[in-house]
């Protein structure tokens, strides 16, 4: 029996095997994690469809993974196994190594031209049943272009709608400007020849955020909108309050405020709790409040969701930061804690600096960077105070959003972060 890699949830497709749980000999039980995956920032492990004895294993660490790809092959204890097919009279089949990834079909490839007499014959040399070669010729497919899921590399009717889907998406995909430049191959430099250096491997995980990030730059029109918010009268309600908190076995931190005050803002300008769905054209407003968290790590940034905001108070709030938190810098986040989220904070409060353009985190529209609190000095009814005073940057796709809205939203923001009162903070 094969176990194939299953549906990995909303924004996933693929990922990269960063381990493999389970060695050729073993029995394994359904359910039993046979290996990590990284894909979407995080580490997460793929559970076995089916249990038996592990007769191959057909990835290895480091290999890239799409749903429905095969990661082994199990003996349930059943009948034996079917001997294996003899060869065709004409050509033996050419199986293809199923760990393989796919590679990328170009679209010059969709339209080669062969002719029928031509495409029977490559046909013949590739693994599939007579049907699935009978229709390949109804429809003109050249067989060679699709990676087979089945043992062996053998292809089956789902593989064809599987590259038929991939072709349409490449013929759906924006062609480039007449004219436009090429993007440029990528050249490797000795950098040693100037002095000392050292290395260091670019992880899975960094790929993902690299590849992210450039999406994100290259396909949003982002606007990053600056202000600063006074949190003098909430940092005092912070010290007078955080004792009962911590009796309650959680820390009261400005991330917690900060979750409400987004909330509030969220809901006076619903449009950035939205995301734009490109195929239909239609913006989709969310009328749920899961904020995602930005988490520095060691291995990178992880971004864990806290979800319904709107429904948890302060101490909840307090102790659902601090776990998420735990595990993204534990890498025990699951995919699913990473997924759905509304909007995005990215708080270097904790680390300093000030003002930034943080990279709206796609499909959401907009993300929330703030800086370290620090103490300046302010002008407070004609007269120089000092205030604590934290930079606030809300960076916005424009394509959905108008500077007059997001000047407004930044405005609210700013005023529910300072408006804070002790009925709200009060246990």
């Amino acid at each position: 029996m094969d176990v194939k890699l299953p549906n990995l949830g909303e924004g996933a497709d693929s990922g990269t095997v960063v381990s493999i749980l389970v060695k050729e000999g073993a029995t394994i039980k359904k359910g039993q994690n046979i290996i990590e995956l990284e894909t979407g920032k995080a580490v997460a492990p793929i559970p076995a469809s089916a249990g038996g004895v592990v007769r191959s294993i057909r990835v290895k660490e480091g290999d890239k993974l799409s749903v429905g790809q095969m990661i082994l092959v199990v003996d349930d204890g059943g009948a034996a196994p079917a001997p294996a097919a003899a060869p065709v009279a004409k050509k033996a089949a050419v199986p293809r190594p199923a760990a393989k990834a796919a590679a990328p079909v170009e679209v010059e490839e969709v339209v080669e031209e062969i002719s029928g007499e031509e495409l029977e014959t490559v046909n013949e040399s590739v693994a599939a049943a007579p049907s699935i070669r009978k229709l390949a010729r109804e429809l003109g497919l050249d067989l060679r272009k699709i990676r087979g899921s089945e043992s062996g590399g053998r292809i089956v009717l789902a593989d064809i709608k599987a590259w038929l889907a991939h072709v349409q998406q490449i013929a759906a995909q924006p062609k480039s400007a007449p004219g436009a430049a090429a993007q440029p191959a990528p050249v490797s430099v000795d950098f040693a020849q100037w002095g000392s250096i050292y290395k260091r491997t670019f992880t899975p995980l960094r790929k993902v955020i690299a590849q992210r990030m450039v999406e994100s730059r290259t396909l949003v029109p982002e606007v990053t909108q600056f202000d600063e918010a006074d949190l003098t009268g909430l940092n005092e309600l912070r010290k007078k309050f955080a004792p009962a908190y911590e009796a309650k076995g959680a820390r009261l931190t400005v991330t917690s405020f900060v979750l409400k005050a987004v909330v509030k803002a969220l809901k006076q300008h619903p449009v950035f709790a939205s995301s734009l769905d490109e195929v239909p054209g239609e913006i989709v407003f969310k009328e749920y409040f899961h904020l995602g968290l930005a988490v520095d790590t060691e291995a990178g940034l992880l971004v864990p969701v806290i979800r319904d905001v709107d429904k948890k108070d302060l101490l909840q709030l307090s102790k659902d930061v601090a776990e998420m938190a735990a595990k993204a810098r534990d890498r025990k986040l699951d995919l699913k804690e990473m997924q759905g989220g509304t909007f995005t904070i990215s708080n270097q409060g904790g680390i300093g600096g000030a003002h930034f353009t943080p990279v709206i985190n796609r499909p959401e529209v907009a993300i929330l960077g703030l800086g370290k609190s620090v103490l300046k000095p302010v002008v407070r009814d004609g007269q120089i105070v000092a205030r604590m005073m934290m930079p606030v940057c809300v960076a916005y796709d424009h394509r959905v959003i108008d500077g007059g809205v997001a000047a407004r939203f930044t405005v609210d923001l700013v005023a529910a972060l300072e408006g804070f009162t002790e009925a709200d903070v009060k246990l």
